[in-house]
C-alpha cells in the first residue's frame, strides 16, 4: 500500500509559514496539520500567530486548541493527534500538509520517539533539586558544557527539557544530541517534502519586530492579562515566547515599551534555536517564502499530485 504523500513546511517563528500554507492548501485541497507546541493551548492566539478564524474557514486545521493553558502536551501526545489527523485527511481524499516550527514534534511525526533511556527519578530528583538551589540557567550552563548542540536548541529556562537532557547524559554516558542524531526514519509512516522557509538573519529580525508591534496593537496585553485570571505561575502556558515578557507589564513591574522590547528579543533568540535545530536536520529544502514562492508553491503541488521530488 502506498504511503500518504506529506508536505511538511517548516521553519523560524515570523518566516511567513502561516500565508504560504493557506495558499498552497487552497491551490491543492490539502488539510492544514499544525506544529507548533503553543498553538496547541486555548486561549493563547494573538501571542502564538494562530490562525485566525478566517484562515480556518478557508483551509481545515487540525491540532490546535487542543488543550487548556495550564495542562501539559508533549511530543508523544502531538504525534497521536498529528498521525490520527493525517490518517482522516487521507481517508477523505485530501492531502496532508504538515506546517510549524516545532522541530522535534515535526521530527517525531515522522521518525516516531528517539529511543533515549527511560526517566530515572533519583538522578530527576537531584536535578530538580540543583535548579531550586542554583536557578535554571545553572542547568542550562552544565548542559553547555555536557552537551552543547542540546543546549543551543532548548531555552535556558525550560527546567523540563534542560533536566531531561541532563538526565540521559547522567544515565546513559552518550549526549542526548548523540541519541537525536542517530534515530533515523526506518519504516516512515508517510512519503514526505521537506520544505524550509530561509530568511536572511536581518530581514527575519525585521519581520520579527513587525509582528511584536502589530501584536501589541491587536490587544496582546490583553489577552494576557485574561490568561492571568485562568492560570497561575507555574501553567505551561507561561513557557511561550512574549507571555512571561508580556505579563511584567499586566502585573506592572515593566513599561509596555520594555515588554515589546523584551518580547521582540525573546523572539529572536527563539528563532536563533529554531534554526539551530532545523539545520541539523537532513533532507530539507531551503527556499525563500517570498522570491522562491512560486517555485515552492510548484514543488509541493507536483510532489503531492504526481509524486514529482524537486532537485535540491
Amino acid at each position: 500500500m502506498r504511503r500518504p504523500r506529506v508536505v511538511c513546511l517548516v521553519g523560524p517563528t515570523a518566516s511567513g509559514k502561516t500565508a504560504l500554507a493557506l495558499e498552497l492548501a487552497e491551490s491543492v485541497g490539502a488539510e492544514i496539520v499544525s506544529a507548533d507546541s503553543r498553538q496547541v493551548y486555548r486561549h493563547l492566539d494573538i501571542g502564538t500567530a494562530k490562525p485566525t478564524a478566517v484562515d480556518r474557514r478557508r483551509v481545515p486545521h487540525h491540532c490546535l486548541d487542543v488543550v487548556e493553558p495550564d495542562e501539559s502536551f508533549d511530543a508523544a501526545r502531538f504525534r497521536t493527534a498529528a498521525s490520527e489527523a493525517l490518517a482522516d485527511v487521507t481517508r477523505r481524499g485530501h492531502p496532508g500538509l504538515v506546517v510549524g516550527g516545532t522541530g522535534l514534534w515535526v521530527r517525531v511525526l515522522l521518525r516516531g520517539l528517539c529511543p533515549a533511556p527511560a526517566a530515572v527519578p533519583a538522578v530527576r530528583a537531584a536535578l530538580h533539586a540543583l535548579a531550586e538551589r542554583c536557578g535554571v540557567k545553572e542547568l542550562h550552563r552544565c548542559l553547555e558544557v555536557i552537551d552543547r548542540p542540546a543546549a543551543a536548541r532548548i531555552r535556558p529556562r525550560d527546567a523540563v527539557r534542560l533536566i531531561r537532557a541532563l538526565e540521559v547524559a547522567f544515565t546513559s554516558g552518550r549526549r542526548l544530541s548523540a541519541w537525536q542524531a542517530a534515530h533515523a526514519f526506518g519504516d516512515a509512516p508517510y512519503d514526505v517534502l521537506l520544505l524550509g522557509l530561509a530568511v536572511p538573519v536581518p530581514e527575519l529580525d525585521a519581520r520579527i519586530t513587525a509582528r511584536a508591534n502589530d501584536m501589541v496593537a491587536a490587544g496582546f496585553a490583553d489577552e494576557v492579562a485574561a490568561l492571568r485570571t485562568r492560570v497561575g505561575d507555574d501553567a505551561a502556558a507561561w513557557a511561550s515566547v512574549g507571555y512571561r515578557e508580556m505579563r511584567a507589564y499586566v502585573d506592572g513591574t515593566s513599561s509596555l515599551d520594555d515588554a515589546l522590547a523584551a518580547t521582540v528579543l525573546a523572539t529572536r533568540r527563539f528563532a536563533k534555536r529554531q534554526r539551530t535545530w532545523f539545520r541539523a536536520e537532513a533532507g530539507i529544502l531551503w527556499r525563500h517564502p517570498v522570491a522562491e514562492r512560486a517555485r515552492v508553491m510548484a514543488e509541493a503541488r507536483a510532489f503531492l499530485v504526481r509524486g514529482e521530488r524537486p532537485a535540491a
